[in-house]
């Protein structure tokens, strides 16, 4: 599993014109999922995201978190964090998970960060055209992948 989360001021998602996920302030989650992910990927991505001290504090330092601040989350699939560009000019999504294993870990993903954090979490849909915006805070991205645990 793969994540891109961004600090943001505001982010929205919006399918066919109509906006179906938006925070006012938090992060923005990109999450790539791949056939090798599982329940663990799950527990320690969104410990990970919901313990990390992204936020500022009253000095003006990143040392508060999303538990810290009650800030929001937004979460949006994003199969092409998987693209693999080794060879030739066209990505590969072969590792890619296909719609029927991303789409339950997606969902799962979803409501595990929402137990951690204890509010709800936005969404995009899995699998539509959709258009993100988002207002970078900071700017602050940051690049988690599960499998480089260690």
């Amino acid at each position: 599993m793969i994540a891109v989360i961004q600090r943001v001021s505001e982010a929205s998602v919006t399918v066919a014109g109509k906006v179906i996920g938006e925070v006012e302030s938090g992060v923005l989650i990109l999450l790539g999922i791949e056939d090798a992910d599982n329940q663990e990927d799950i527990d320690w991505l969104t410990r990970k995201v919901a313990n990390l001290r992204i936020f500022n504090d009253a000095e003006g330092v990143m040392n508060k978190s999303l538990l810290d601040t009650n800030e929001r989350a937004l979460v949006v699939s994003q199969f092409t964090l998987h693209a693999s560009t080794k060879k030739g000019n066209r990505p590969s999504y072969i590792k890619a998970a296909r719609p029927e294993v991303a789409i339950p870990l997606y969902e799962q993903f979803v409501s595990t960060l929402e137990t951690q954090l204890g509010n709800t979490v936005a969404t995009g849909e899995f699998g539509a055209d959709m258009k993100v915006r988002l207002l970078n805070d900071g700017p602050v991205t940051i690049i988690i992948d599960t499998k480089d645990k260690k």
